[in-house]
């Protein structure tokens, strides 16, 4: 257990004050000088605006995470900070709007998991889907990879989860006393073009295969569609290995033997499923970033969302998911410098076990004084 564990993220950054003990971590001053002036040339562009949602449960701490990291990095965002919450009294159509205009005009975004109360109020719709909804949000892809310094069970694992996004469920009144229905509805265009994102994803990230999870053998019909249209894309990218598994069958390939996957595309509710059982192999709900993309816009926020909201105040929540997803915000902001500075600072300070002991069954603790291996890189 690290002398460390009882400081918070941000003091943390704040109390390194030996600049010549970081050097040891690997930069050189050719390097150093060299990232200067291209911070400097970023900033003399002015600062990129990005939107801001803290969300609820741990969120608000974990963005204070970000920011700090971002401060010390000298990294060029303005964040344009707004909050929507269904369980803090903060969520009206008006604040919805003044969201969605700000993400509108900055068509980028880093959001915490704004939490969905279980209670019936009225509406079906949670602010949250019918944020991404208005957005048009249609794809949410989940990077699965091992973090060397966190021991798991498998190692080595590198897979990509990408999902239909909003749930392609719609909720209608009950029929009948004690009787409520449920349509699930799949359409050609909607799952043609998660098929075409997954193959596009695949190409330019250099992967081989792409696996479609469904359960066509029950949901004939539906599922059926959703497995036809897949398999009609594969047929453009003949250079790309296409298989189709049933969702039973991939969760316990997953846990077995979860090598043999690549690039998994899947409708919402499977890929829901998916992305926590996958983060579970990596280290859990704290290790894994994500990010939502419409033809216009780019969310960035953690893989496997949860408030974790009995974590509040007590700094054990493990920021590593969202500063990775702010990490690869950043290289989709074309800065390229500062998101390899942020993502190996982070890396390195898991791998030479600069971390608390103290752990949960949902979300590691939080990592300790990234400041001097920020500045190293």
């Amino acid at each position: 257990r690290s002398d460390l564990t009882g400081l918070s993220l941000s003091q943390a950054l704040v109390s390194a004050s030996n600049p010549g003990a970081w050097r040891g971590l690997g930069t050189s001053a050719a390097a150093q000088a060299a990232s200067r002036s291209q911070a400097e040339d970023v900033r003399v562009e002015g600062a990129f605006p990005v939107t801001m949602l803290p969300g609820d449960g741990v969120g608000p701490e974990l963005m204070h995470a970000v920011k700090e990291v971002f401060k010390a990095a000298a990294v060029p965002v303005e964040f344009q900070e707004h909050h929507l919450s269904e369980v803090q009294n903060m969520a009206s159509e008006e604040k919805l709007e003044q969201v969605l205009s700000s993400m509108k005009e900055n068509k980028v975004a880093i959001i915490g998991k704004i939490h969905t109360p279980m209670e019936y109020k009225g509406e079906l719709a949670s602010y949250d889907m019918r944020l991404r909804r208005k957005l048009d949000l249609f794809a949410n892809v989940v990077h699965v990879k091992s973090l060397p310094g966190y021991v798991t069970r498998h190692n080595n694992l590198d897979l990509v989860i990408i999902r239909e996004s909003p749930s392609c469920f719609s909720f209608l009144t009950q029929s009948a006393r004690g009787v409520i229905e449920c349509l699930k509805i799949v359409t050609r265009a909607k799952s043609q073009r998660i098929a075409k994102f997954a193959f596009d994803y695949a190409t330019k990230k250099g992967r081989g295969k792409v696996t479609a999870v469904h359960k066509a053998n029950i949901m004939k019909l539906g599922d059926g569609l959703f497995l036809q249209c897949c398999e009609e894309v594969a047929e453009l990218y003949p250079k790309i290995k296409f298989e189709t598994m049933i969702i039973d069958n991939c969760c316990m390939q997953l846990v077995q033997n979860p090598y043999q996957f690549d690039v998994l595309v899947m409708p919402n509710l499977y890929g829901n499923i998916i992305d926590n059982l996958a983060a579970g192999l990596v280290g859990g709900a704290g290790v894994v970033p994500g990010e939502s993309y419409s033809a216009e816009y780019a969310v960035f926020e953690m893989g496997a969302r949860h408030p974790f909201a009995q974590a509040v105040g007590r700094n054990i929540a493990n920021p590593t998911a969202m500063l990775l997803s702010a990490s690869n915000m950043l290289r989709h902001l074309n800065l390229e410098y500062h998101s390899n500075m942020i993502a190996e600072a982070v890396k390195k300070v898991i791998k030479v076990g600069k971390v608390s002991s103290e752990s949960s069954h949902l979300l590691f603790p939080f990592l300790l004084h990234p400041l001097p291996l920020l500045w190293a890189i």
